[in-house]
């Protein structure tokens, strides 16, 4: 198995325990260098491996494909499974998967510190004191009462909904292909979202179908 993370992101991404494991089942081979492998050196890396655990990065083309017959499953490290080209993987044989879902909580909570910090403007003043001693008095806004709009209603949706609405928040959510009957959260399309929310948050899956989804259009439309 070639893991294919620079080795200044391994142990960020993975460590210690769970390359112990990895190791209990397969010969593991590290990405040694700084840089995403790709292409020839991704080939390179990766010859008589039978699986590649991909880092997010790494690109996995037919070209790749072609270059690895022994290769059997290309393993992504993550949801997002876009920079791999499943059509060419699919016409060698080989198994394509990703991660299920994780770190729910932890964008949860970024999403919740980054509404705060944009409602007080925390990241603003601090550039000031540290560029002119002093910050602009500007008054916040409280979250509470404010109105979120989720764009996506998956897992991470569901993990931030309700700590939303305990913060006493209005929470709106757009999803064709979900129905979101979870008590006080509100279905509306997305443009009655775009023009109702004080926050927007999009969720969307990383599909061609949502490419460009936050476009000119969707922001006059806030």
């Amino acid at each position: 198995m070639l893991v294919t993370h620079p080795a200044p992101r391994l142990a960020m991404y993975l460590g210690e325990r769970a390359l112990a494991q990895l190791r209990g089942v397969a010969d593991v081979r590290l990405n040694d260098g700084d840089a995403d492998l790709q292409g020839a050196a991704l080939v390179a890396a990766a010859r008589d491996c039978d699986v590649i655990l991909a880092y997010r990065q790494t690109p996995v083309d037919a070209d790749v494909f072609a270059a690895l017959p022994r290769l059997r499953a290309v393993v992504r490290c993550a949801m997002d499974i876009r920079t791999i080209d499943v059509d060419a993987a699919s016409a060698h044989g080989v198994l394509v998967t990703r991660a299920s879902a994780g770190f729910m909580a932890a964008v949860a909570e970024w999403t919740v510190g980054v509404m705060i910090d944009l409602a007080r403007g925390i990241s603003d003043a601090n550039a000031q004191y540290h560029a002119h001693g002093a910050a602009e008095v500007r008054m916040g806004r409280e979250l509470r009462g404010a109105v979120l709009g989720v764009i996506g209603y998956g897992e991470i949706a569901r993990a931030l909904c309700p700590v939303a609405q305990a913060l006493g928040m209005q929470v709106l959510v757009s999803d064709p292909h979900a129905t979101v009957d979870a008590p006080g959260l509100r279905q509306v399309d997305l443009d009655a979202l775009l023009a109702q929310s004080d926050f927007v948050v999009c969720l969307a899956p990383a599909l061609p179908e949502t490419e460009n989804l936050m476009d000119a259009r969707a922001f006059a439309v806030m």
